[in-house]
């Protein structure tokens, strides 16, 4: 039964992740997964691209490589249907106000099911690629952890506004490059303050907060977001979703049996997942998705599918 709602294959995700989208899909069918959403990242502008990137892909090549994820997602749903469910969406990139433009433009070429809505920079600059850069935002910030993270959660805030993405992609993280990753961010009250607004402002739409094990494998000791977020949202009626985050096949389905215990811990009893259901039963997610539903699945239900044998 277990679904991931954020993926990533080195097919379309080149430099980045590793592994075709098939070998993916195969590999998420092998731990026997419900469901499994393909969301490849979005084209960026040639002033954000990673240094991986520069000289070596532009901005046509990226919008061509999104129709070819797309074509080739939709041939490969075609081809496994009847083991598992795909789900074809992407992952936004937040960066600057073009973006908005550029995420419109992709929602408007192509029929996407879903995004994952994702802030992977502040002040224009990277936050999770490397301590260099890290260290660039949080200077460009102001110098500490605490303004950076304030930046990060108003930049947060305004893609929600502005969007109301379906999925919110790994809510806090803005800590895998801090100085303490494990810390608690009640210690800095302003910040827990706009953690606290963007998730009443979450729930206040109904999108789905995914629980996200990449943190785990990052070294980190929580998934993405914290038990203390979790808690919060939980509080304001907030609903949850699963995700890998996966970038190859060696990390699909990678610390879920820690992302469950973690739910118990945090006092979640039900998870959301979403579906396709062509004949229109079954409550919708988003207008602008109409095909894409959203179920639900209490947590014991969830203890006792085969993926965890």
């Amino acid at each position: 039964m277990p679904f991931s709602h954020h993926s990533h294959s080195g097919q379309f995700c080149p430099g980045h992740a590793k592994n075709s989208l098939e070998e993916v899909i195969q590999t998420a069918i092998a731990q026997k997964m419900q469901v499994f959403c393909l969301t490849e990242h979005m084209p960026r502008g040639k002033e954000d691209f990673y240094p991986e990137e520069v000289g070596v892909s532009t901005e046509e090549w990226l919008v061509e490589n999104e129709a070819a994820f797309y074509a080739e997602a939709l041939r490969l749903r075609q081809k496994y249907a009847s083991q598992i469910k795909l789900l074809i969406g992407f992952e936004i990139d937040w960066i600057r106000p073009e973006s908005l433009k550029l995420i419109e433009t992709s929602l408007s070429r192509l029929p996407f099911e879903l995004f994952v809505g994702s802030v992977h920079h502040v002040h224009t600059i990277p936050i999770d690629y490397d301590a260099s850069m890290y260290q660039q935002a949080r200077e460009a910030a102001g110098g500490t952890d605490e303004r950076l993270f304030e930046d990060y959660y108003d930049s947060q805030l305004d893609m929600l506004q502005k969007l109301k993405p379906p999925v919110i992609g790994h809510f806090d993280l803005i800590r895998l490059k801090s100085d303490d990753p494990n810390a608690t961010f009640t210690k800095y009250p302003r910040v827990w303050d706009k953690i606290q607004r963007n998730l009443r402002f979450v729930a206040s739409y109904g999108g789905l907060l995914e629980l996200n094990s990449a943190a785990l494998r990052k070294g980190m000791t929580e998934p993405y977001p914290k038990e203390e977020i979790c808690r919060e949202f939980l509080s304001m009626g907030g609903r949850f979703c699963m995700s890998d985050d996966s970038h190859g096949i060696d990390q699909v389905g990678f610390g879920y049996r820690q992302v469950l215990d973690f739910v118990d811990q945090a006092g979640i009893t039900v998870l959301h997942y979403l579906d396709l259901n062509l004949s229109g039963e079954g409550p919708i997610l988003d207008s602008r998705f109409p095909l894409t539903r959203i179920r639900s699945v209490p947590i014991e239900e969830v203890k006792t599918a085969s993926f965890w044998a």
